[in-house]
C-alpha cells in the first residue's frame, strides 16, 4: 500500500534518490558510517566501489607517468587530478560560495562546511570541526605530537602533507614553474604568490585603512599596527613584541648572541642590519648622511653599529 510518503529523499538535508540503496548509502555521509575497511591498510570507505579502488593502489604498478614532472600514479584518474595542479584548471565549483576545486573530493569536502553541523568538540579548548581527521589534526596542536618523521634529516611534522612538502627539500623537486620567468618552486601556493609579483595583484585588504597585500600572511601583520596586538612576548623581561622576527633579535639581548660577524675586521653583531651598516666603514662608502654632524670617526662608527 501506497502512502504517498517518498522513501527515497533524505530526512536530512530532503535529496532525492531512485533507489533506496542509494539512499542508504547517501546517510552514511550524514552518520559518518564507514562499513568497508581494507585489510592491507585499515583504511575505511563509505561505499564498497571505492573500497575496491583504493585496494588497487596496494597492488597495481604505477603505469600512469605525468608529461609535466617525474610523478607516477597507479591510476589514470589520480593522473588526471595531478595534471590539474599543473595546469591551474579548477572544474569543480561549490554551488553555494563559488568557490572552485580541482578534484570532486576537495568539493564535497567544502560542502560539507555549508551543510553539515559541526559536530567534532575539542575536549581542551572547545573548537569545532565537521570532520573527524580535522579534529584530529588540531588535537596535535595541543599534544605536541609530531607522527610523520622525516627519513633524511628525521624532522617531525603534525601533518602528512606537510612532510610530503618537506622531502621536496632534499630531492630539489620544484614541481611549479612561472610561465612568465620559468622559475620554479617547490609548492603551489608559493607560485601563486610569486605570480603576483608579475601582475602586481594585491587581492588582501585591510578594512581599516584599505591598504592592499599580496599575501594574507602580510595582512594579518598589518593589521596589527591597528589593533596595537602584540602576541610574541619574551620570557626574560615580558617586552612584547608584533612580529616573531623581533622577537628573536630582542632575545640576543639577553644571550649576548652576535651571530653576525664582519669578514675584514672580525667584530661581531647581534644584527645583520648593523653588520651591513659597518662593512661600508670598510668599502668607503658612507654609511648614513648627518647634515649636521661635523666629524664622525671611524672608531665611533664602529661603536654605534654594535
Amino acid at each position: 500500500m501506497h502512502t504517498g510518503e517518498n522513501h527515497s529523499q533524505c530526512k536530512v538535508c530532503q535529496k532525492s534518490f531512485r533507489r533506496k540503496s542509494y539512499l542508504t548509502e547517501h546517510m552514511r555521509i550524514h552518520t559518518v558510517e564507514k562499513p568497508f575497511q581494507c585489510s592491507e591498510c585499515q583504511k575505511s570507505f563509505r561505499v564498497k566501489a571505492s573500497l575496491y579502488q583504493h585496494a588497487l593502489t596496494h597492488s597495481v604498478e604505477k603505469h600512469y607517468q605525468c608529461s609535466e614532472c617525474p610523478k607516477h600514479f597507479k591510476l589514470k584518474s589520480l593522473l588526471t587530478a595531478h595534471v590539474r595542479f599543473h595546469t591551474g584548471e579548477k572544474p569543480y565549483q561549490c554551488s553555494e560560495c563559488q568557490k572552485c576545486f580541482s578534484d570532486k573530493k576537495r568539493l564535497t569536502k567544502h560542502t560539507r562546511t555549508h551543510t553539515w553541523v559541526k559536530r567534532y568538540q575539542c575536549t581542551e579548548c572547545d573548537t569545532c570541526f565537521s570532520e573527524k581527521s580535522s579534529l584530529t589534526q588540531h588535537i596535535r596542536t595541543h599534544t605536541g605530537e609530531k607522527p610523520y618523521q622525516c627519513s633524511e634529516c628525521h624532522k617531525c611534522f603534525r601533518q602528512k602533507s606537510n612532510l610530503t612538502e618537506h622531502i621536496k627539500i632534499h630531492t630539489g623537486e620544484k614541481p611549479y614553474q612561472c610561465s612568465e620567468c620559468l622559475i620554479c618552486v617547490r609548492q603551489k601556493r608559493d607560485l601563486t604568490q610569486h605570480i603576483r609579483i608579475h601582475t602586481g595583484e594585491k587581492p588582501y585588504q585591510c578594512s581599516e585603512c584599505h591598504k592592499c597585500f599580496s599575501q594574507k600572511s602580510h595582512l594579518t601583520v598589518h593589521i596589527r599596527i591597528h589593533t596595537g596586538e602584540k602576541p610574541y612576548q619574551c620570557s626574560e623581561c615580558q617586552i612584547c613584541f608584533s612580529l616573531k622576527s623581533s622577537l628573536t633579535k630582542h632575545i640576543q639581548i639577553h644571550t649576548g648572541e652576535k651571530p653576525y660577524q664582519c669578514s675584514e675586521c672580525q667584530i661581531c653583531f647581534s644584527l645583520k642590519s648593523s653588520l651591513t651598516q659597518h662593512i661600508k666603514i670598510h668599502t668607503g662608502e658612507k654609511p648614513y648622511h648627518a647634515p649636521n654632524a661635523k666629524n664622525v670617526s671611524a672608531k665611533n662608527l664602529i661603536l654605534l653599529n654594535m
